[in-house]
């Protein structure tokens, strides 16, 4: 899967979630610059991500997140393993 691909799924699951059509996410965006993105969503971004993308997240891997593109890279790492 390229990176805009990953991209496109990014911000479908965020979409929905955040029930905002307007989400553009780029890789040095935070919770803090889309609205609607708190603790709670956050989870279920998280779980919807891994219905997606067939992919399993650690909490610790979740919590050392910084940003959108340090999202992207951890999806296309566990893509890969997943071969």
């Amino acid at each position: 899967m390229t990176e805009p691909e990953i991209y496109d799924v990014l911000n479908l699951v965020f979409r929905q979630v955040l029930e905002n059509d307007t989400i553009a996410l780029a890789p040095g965006m935070t919770a803090e610059d889309v609205e609607g993105w708190d603790s709670m969503n956050h989870i279920f971004i998280v779980v919807e991500l891994e219905k997606r993308f067939g992919v399993k997240f650690q909490a610790a891997e979740m919590e050392e997140m910084q940003n959108v593109g340090e999202l992207a890279v951890l999806v296309r790492q566990k893509l890969a393993r997943k071969g």
